[in-house]
């Protein structure tokens, strides 16, 4: 059923929709870890403003205003941004499930399908411009 090619990725024979599905599932884990990386870069642009809050605590005690400093210490920054949860958690809980489970999902269909691997669609369409370039 797999034979080897110049470039040592195994080709499957696949129908049409098989291929599709193999697509659009590397797609999806694509914009999967595309949203994971704005997960990160929110988790870090909330500790910066963290950073900025916990200085602006100093600044205000320093002013007199012991008050704001007070619930600034006291209120929000022990506070969670989401249920009491802090960024890292979200990230973490976002990595432990819907990250690691989709991410096995799609893994395990490439390796029931075409023994693993991965972006079939420009390992076909590589294939084809190398052998049109060549003839």
């Amino acid at each position: 059923m797999a034979e080897q090619t110049d470039d040592s990725a195994t080709a499957v024979t696949l129908d049409a929709a098989e291929r599709e599905a193999l697509h659009e599932l590397r797609l999806g884990i694509e914009h999967v870890y595309r949203g994971y990386g704005h997960l990160l870069a929110f988790h870090h642009q909330v500790g910066r403003g963290m950073d900025r809050f916990a200085r602006a605590r100093d600044l205000l005690r320093e002013a007199g205003h012991d008050g704001f400093a007070d619930r600034l210490r006291d209120d929000l920054l022990p506070a969670g941004v989401v249920d009491d949860a802090w960024s890292y958690e979200l990230v973490e809980a976002f990595e432990d499930g819907f990250l690691a489970e989709t991410t096995a999902f799609e893994r395990g269909v490439r390796d029931a399908l075409v023994e693993g691997d991965d972006h079939v669609t420009e390992r076909d369409q590589q294939r084809r411009w190398r052998t049109a370039a060549r003839d």
